[in-house]
C-alpha cells in the first residue's frame, strides 16, 4: 500500500526514537492494521482483536505473520458491529500511541471500510460515536487507507478476538495489549 515506506531490505525503520520503549526502538513510520470483532450471539459476549505490523517489514501484508503489536479485548455483551468498530478504534489509538504517521487498515468488515471512506452513511446510533472516534484519529495521520479483505485473510485478528472471550470467561484479564519489544 505504501511502497515508499517499505524497507529496502535493511534492518530498522528510520524515524524518531521512542523514549522509554524497550530497546529504545525507532518509531514506525506506519502500520498495516488488521482488526476483527466477534460476538457469540448478536448481541452476545463480544470482543475485538487487532494485529499491527510495521510497514517496513517485508511480510507486513502477510496475513499469517506475527504482529509487532496486538490487542485482544473482551467487551461484554455487544453487537458484532460494535465489536468490529471497537477493534478499529483501539488499533488506531495504539498506532497513534506508537508514533505511526500512516496506517493501512485491512478489514473483513465491508461496512466499516465503506463507512470510514464516506461511501456509506452510518445509520446505527450505537456506531456513530465509534465512527466519529475512528475518523478523528484517522485525521491525525499523514495518510491512511482502508481496504476490505476476505475473512480468511484475517485469521490473526480473528484469533485475538476469540481468545479474549475465552480468556474472560475463564476468569482471565479482559484486555491484553502487546506493544513492540514486549
Amino acid at each position: 500500500m505504501f511502497p515508499e515506506l517499505e524497507a529496502d531490505g535493511g534492518g530498522e525503520t528510520a524515524g524518531e526514537r521512542v523514549p522509554g520503549v524497550a530497546n529504545d526502538r525507532p518509531k514506525p513510520r506506519g502500520f498495516v492494521i488488521r482488526t476483527d470483532g466477534a460476538a457469540r450471539g448478536n448481541p452476545g459476549p463480544a470482543s475485538s482483536g487487532a494485529a499491527l505490523y510495521d510497514v517496513a517489514r517485508p511480510d507486513a501484508r502477510n496475513d499469517r505473520a506475527v504482529p509487532d503489536a496486538s490487542i485482544s479485548d473482551y467487551l461484554g455483551v455487544q453487537t458484532n458491529n460494535v465489536a468490529e468498530y471497537t477493534g478499529v478504534v483501539r488499533a488506531l489509538a495504539l498506532a497513534e500511541e506508537l508514533g505511526a504517521r500512516e496506517v493501512a487498515l485491512l478489514l473483513d468488515s465491508k461496512l466499516i471500510v465503506e463507512q470510514l471512506s464516506g461511501r456509506w452513511r452510518v445509520k446505527d446510533a450505537k456506531l456513530i460515536p465509534l465512527w466519529t472516534a475512528a475518523r478523528r484519529t484517522l485525521a491525525g495521520f499523514d495518510r491512511w487507507s482502508a481496504a476490505h479483505v476476505p475473512r480468511a485473510q484475517n485469521s490473526v485478528a480473528d484469533r485475538l478476538a476469540n481468545e479474549a472471550i475465552d480468556r474472560a470467561h475463564a476468569g482471565g484479564p479482559a484486555s491484553v495489549v502487546r506493544r513492540p519489544g514486549e
